[in-house]
């Protein structure tokens, strides 16, 4: 599940897979919480085993611990049935496909035992996109936030949305992205220090939520 790839430090990259054969990797909550669970638990130097981390803590009590020595920077995640998407910039040497190695390797095996089934749970190695413009780093942050319309109008994007507010509501409220860091300015998973920050160019968050989030259901039909 490695993939060979010059990632450079300071640089933006957009992260994601699927499941084999397009399956479903997260069947119900629980696999979702494990996977945001890893997301901040695996980004460390340190070899973590998560089997004994998970003893006597709960979920919520295991995102109070504090890391102090990130491998990568999280500017964004969403967790999608099938496949997932990060937004993610190195903050040491390798430390992007490390922390892939780790994350879909410890989702995988933990999937596998649960379900009592063997063999690869990903599509291959993970994919990578160099995110070399600030025009398209500001679409990634849109495009990920608003994957999950899909699940409440699933051809929102052919045809324009059936209802804006409510197509909006859905994605703001969604529980397995990153959108809900940004709009509570509560930031667990995600560490937006090390990425620009667009809403310093905006007069309000209200002013930003339209450019993260209302311009683009818009404009993403066009």
């Amino acid at each position: 599940m490695e993939r060979k790839v010059p990632f450079v430090m300071g640089e933006y990259y957009h992260i994601y897979n699927r499941g084999v054969d397009k399956r479903i990797i997260f069947t119900n909550d629980y696999d979702y919480e494990r996977f945001v669970l890893l997301l901040y638990v695996l980004n460390t130097g340190k070899d973590i085993k998560v089997r004994d981390l998970l003893r006597g803590n709960s979920f919520y009590e295991l995102l109070k611990i504090k890391n102090n020595n990130p491998i990568v920077a999280i500017g964004a995640y969403c967790l999608m049935p099938n496949h997932f998407h990060l937004l993610l910039t190195p903050l040491m040497k390798g430390g992007i496909t490390k922390f892939m190695l780790k994350l879909q390797t410890s989702y995988s095996m933990y999937f596998n035992i649960k379900n009592k089934r063997s063999g690869s749970l990903f599509q291959g190695p993970y994919k990578s996109q160099y995110l070399n413009t600030d025009e398209y780093l500001k679409y990634i942050y849109s495009y990920i936030h608003l994957n999950p319309a899909k699940l409440k109008d699933k051809n929102w994007k052919e045809r324009g949305p059936k209802n804006f507010r409510s197509l909006k509501e859905f994605i703001l409220n969604y529980k397995y992205s990153s959108i809900g860091e940004y709009t509570k300015n509560d930031f667990i998973i995600v560490d937006p220090s090390v990425f620009p920050d667009y809403r310093e160019m905006c007069n309000s968050d209200e002013d930003y939520f339209k450019i993260m989030v209302d311009d683009w259901l818009v404009d993403y039909t066009g």
